[in-house]
């Protein structure tokens, strides 16, 4: 079993994020999951950063293994376009891109 640590895009800005992951690490968290959301759920909720750029950053500051939920494969990304972000993080960062979940 895995504890992890989910970075929600709808709550927190990009940067904030950045330092919410390398907190968990040095919390002891062994995972990150992240999820892919084009807008808040609410009005709550001001923030909505670019998952795929963050990724590349938080895995940069990170040594732990990523996931990304919530991939809204098929209506907002072409299977291809999809396949390119995850096939360029995970040469960047071999092993660590463990599992991504696409919504239909």
């Amino acid at each position: 079993m895995m504890l992890g640590y989910h970075a929600s895009h709808e709550q927190f800005s990009p940067r904030e994020l950045l330092n919410y992951v390398k907190a968990a690490e040095t919390a002891g968290f062994q995972a990150i999951t992240t999820s892919d959301h084009i807008a808040p759920w609410s009005k709550r909720q001001a923030n909505a950063g670019n998952n795929w750029a963050w990724l590349g950053a938080a895995m940069m500051a990170t040594s732990l293994p990523f996931g990304s939920l919530a991939i809204p494969g098929g209506w907002r990304y072409h299977p291809a376009v999809l396949a390119h972000l995850v096939a360029t993080l995970a040469e960047m960062f071999p092993g660590r891109l463990r599992w991504i979940v696409a919504k239909r």
